[in-house]
């Protein structure tokens, strides 16, 4: 049974409205909107420094004295070190460097900031929600949040996932089924064996666990929301519907993709990340995959971004990562604020 009233007051928001966190393509904009129409907008940390953290923080206080929550990805022991196999992995790159006439990538001292590093400056930003992926919290983290009133949210793609999480300790858990934009941040078994469907997945986990659920993965309109309370949600994220929209910070090319893609046309594929992600499959992607060679994560993730970069500044969309969800054909409205009001048309009265 869907419980309105628990999330709302868990979280500090007027409607039970999650945006999807995007790491790497986050907006203060964004975030802002979700938050001042009373969602909870979200701000994605993949790849942000201690440094760059305060600032964002900074900019969402400045934008919003509304609950916001901040997303930091959590390590899961297999992440590589900058090693001598970067310039090999970067080499087969080459084609892509060239294509927008970028320099073969040095290798760097680090791949992604320690998780400690953020974690010091997500505590001093204090934003009502901390939300991971890719795992558990320690109870060192958790208990930190707490102690700050800082609630955690951990997102979950198996029922064996949600119950590891409530165990951790957190506080709601995102139930992202396999339709779902981007990553999937399976943590227990491979990404590929983990791949549920939201419709059989949310109920399971509301089942499965006391704390509440959120929904993920094919909500795009009143429609989604609905059928995610029915199915026993407390509150829903959104994704692709919100990556679309104004204030995101996607290109102009990724976000005429969204409006191109067919549902059938996402595919799964760790081709730009080293993970398995859904989006696009362009140019890059097609290439990569029938290249046969892709290096691990973060390695993949940091060669891939030297030439993405460049590719979303020339307007380049082949080159991009063109994240997006299977709901992408239902996206039509163009700012946060009207997709935030078709969304709040499926939430159920009391």
């Amino acid at each position: 049974m869907s419980d309105l009233r628990g999330l709302r007051e868990l979280v500090g928001v007027e409607h039970p409205i999650v945006q999807g966190p995007f790491g790497g393509l986050s907006s203060v904009a964004l975030a802002a909107a979700v938050s001042e129409a009373g969602g909870l907008g979200s701000f994605g940390l993949y790849g942000y420094d201690g440094d760059r953290i305060r600032a964002v923080g900074a900019e969402l206080r400045a934008a919003t004295n509304r609950p916001f929550a901040l997303n930091v990805w959590l390590p899961t022991g297999d992440e590589v070190m900058p090693n001598a196999q970067h310039m090999i992995f970067a080499q087969a790159l080459q084609p892509f460097y060239d294509a927008v006439g970028v320099e073969t990538p040095a290798r760097p001292d680090r791949y992604l900031a320690p998780l400690d590093e953020q974690l010091d400056a997500v505590w001093e930003v204090a934003p009502a929600v901390l939300s991971v992926v890719f795992g558990v919290p320690g109870a060192e983290v958790v208990d930190e949040a707490h102690r700050r009133g800082i609630r955690v949210v951990g997102t979950a793609t198996t029922v064996a996932e949600a119950v590891a999480l409530e165990a951790g300790g957190v506080d709601a858990i995102v139930a992202t089924g396999m339709e779902a934009a981007g990553h999937r941040v399976s943590f227990l078994r491979p990404a590929e064996d983990s791949l549920v469907g939201t419709f059989a997945l949310v109920p399971q986990v509301v089942d499965a666990v006391s704390v509440p659920v959120i929904a993920a993965g094919g909500i795009a309109d009143r429609r989604g929301v609905a059928a995610a309370f029915a199915l026993g949600a407390s509150g829903v994220q959104v994704g692709t519907a919100f990556l679309a929209t104004d204030e995101s910070a996607v290109t102009a090319a990724h976000r005429a993709a969204i409006h191109a893609t067919a549902a059938d046309e996402t595919v799964l594929t760790r081709a730009m990340s080293g993970r398995l992600a859904r989006g696009a499959r362009n140019r890059a992607v097609r290439a990569i995959e029938a290249s046969g060679t892709i290096a691990p994560f973060p390695m993949q993730n940091w060669l891939t971004g030297r030439f993405r970069a460049a590719a979303g500044e020339q307007g380049f969309g082949e080159l991009q990562s063109l994240w997006m969800g299977q709901a992408a054909p239902l996206v039509h409205l163009e700012t946060a604020g009207e997709v935030f009001a078709e969304l709040r048309a499926g939430v159920p009265r009391g």
